[in-house]
């Protein structure tokens, strides 16, 4: 999706798939105004974690920053996802028990990575957002529940909506799916609470991500996505990046915002010969593991690089792969000012 959204002719054609698709999400956002879509409560807490775009924007280490910084200050916490691309239907409750037993298609590969990083966090993965958080509530009794990618998801009331906008994206990218990547129009972004341009020590947000907030009189804060100074391997092993020095890498992603990864190796100062670029979610297949290693062949790396949530897909590649493969961890960081606010909103101070 991310590729060819940068080709303006093919993107040209969708315009009024994107007139119809606004349409519907006018009338929709109408009804909920209104109150003729019913909105439910749960019995504790909840925070939202969304955007108005599709992907890319680092929901899920910010849902982990998020938990991580709650559990902290003493806050029972559980999160709630909807489970991407999951080959499950309806409750599924993602804890240390059961996290092995399935493949990660089962779950999804965003609530596997979140509940590998939140240990005694609880994830229940549920598309009904209000029937996951009953049942998150019912078992575990959190205060707080973090909903991952819930912005869109207003049949269930929250009592703070975070919103992360991408600093690195493109002026392009900003149209109505499907003609671009927006799910929303931008005033739909007075709906949240907190806005937070992420990835900020990346690359600085273009003038018209800052002139689209100043003109909605919509406040911002800056976030940070950091990296680790240690790669991960398949079996969650560590190595420090100064073992890889002077060595050449080849890229794999598929994510939301590749160039951002780009970037970050850079940052890193790992040298990588070509960057294998798939779209977000992708589920790597035999097809894709061949081409990975002709392009071993052609480019005889010394390893592999990618992201810790394509790690977890890529764990049944073949062995030519899967004994090169290091991830690099990411870290979603905020001022003590913003979270001071979200504290404030929430009443938790």
């Amino acid at each position: 999706m991310y590729n060819f959204l940068h080709n303006s002719h093919f993107r040209v054609l969708f315009f009024p798939l994107a007139l119809f698709y606004w349409g519907i999400i006018y009338w929709r956002n109408i009804f909920y105004n209104l109150g003729l879509f019913v909105s439910y409560n749960l019995p504790c807490k909840v925070i939202s974690i969304g955007n108005i775009t599709v992907g890319g924007t680092g929901k899920t280490p910010a849902v982990i920053f998020f938990a991580k910084f709650f559990k902290q200050r003493g806050f029972k916490v559980g999160i709630l996802s909807r489970g991407y691309g999951r080959s499950s239907k309806g409750t599924i409750d993602l804890n240390s028990k059961n996290i092995n037993k399935k493949d990660w298609k089962y779950f999804g590969e965003e609530p596997v990575l979140i509940a590998k990083k939140l240990i005694n966090i609880p994830v229940v993965i549920d598309n009904n957002r209000y029937r996951g958080g009953q049942y998150l509530f019912d078992k575990y009794k959190p205060q707080l529940i973090i909903l991952d990618d819930g912005f869109q998801h207003r049949s269930l009331n929250r009592n703070l909506d975070i919103n992360l906008i991408n600093a690195n994206q493109p002026k392009h990218i900003y149209k109505l799916l499907p003609y671009g990547l927006l799910r929303e129009p931008w005033q739909h972004l007075k709906r949240s609470d907190v806005v937070i341009i992420t990835k900020m020590n990346i690359k600085t947000p273009s003038n018209f991500i800052i002139n689209k907030l100043k003109s909605l009189n919509i406040n911002h804060y800056n976030s940070k996505y950091e990296p680790s100074n240690n790669l991960l391997d398949i079996n969650g092993g560590e190595i420090n990046l100064t073992k890889m020095k002077n060595k050449r890498a080849l890229a794999i992603s598929g994510i939301g915002d590749p160039l951002s990864f780009e970037l970050t190796l850079k940052m890193q100062n790992i040298d990588f010969i070509d960057h294998i670029t798939f779209n977000d979610h992708h589920e790597y297949k035999d097809d894709d593991f061949y081409f990975i290693e002709k392009k071993i062949l052609n480019h005889k790396p010394d390893f592999l690089i990618t992201t810790e949530k394509d790690l977890i897909k890529l764990k049944y590649a073949n062995k030519n792969i899967i004994n090169k493969l290091f991830a690099l961890p990411m870290q979603f960081s905020i001022s003590k000012l913003c979270l001071d606010i979200i504290l404030q909103k929430l009443d938790l101070n």
